[in-house]
């Protein structure tokens, strides 16, 4: 999967901070979640960061869960 560069750094902010909140939640490591949202899928180009300015306005259980849910439905086990 090719991967695209992210420029803007409150959209950095807010991956690492879906990955850290992620892997706090199923008590994975974050370099764990990075991998099941880029290599082991595609969450984190086609969702996490086009959906940031919907998300990034939410609360982090909210968006936690959300990306959860995501994953869940596109077959990662979390």
């Amino acid at each position: 999967m090719e991967r695209e560069r992210i420029d803007n750094i409150e959209v950095l902010e807010y991956v690492l901070f879906c990955i850290e909140g992620i892997a706090e939640k199923i008590g994975k490591n974050g370099g764990e979640v990075y991998r099941m949202l880029t290599e082991n899928s595609d969450i984190l180009n086609s969702y996490i960061v086009p959906v940031y300015d919907v998300l990034h306005t939410q609360g982090k259980d909210y968006i936690v869960e959300d990306i959860l849910d995501v994953m869940r439905k596109r077959g990662l086990r979390v």
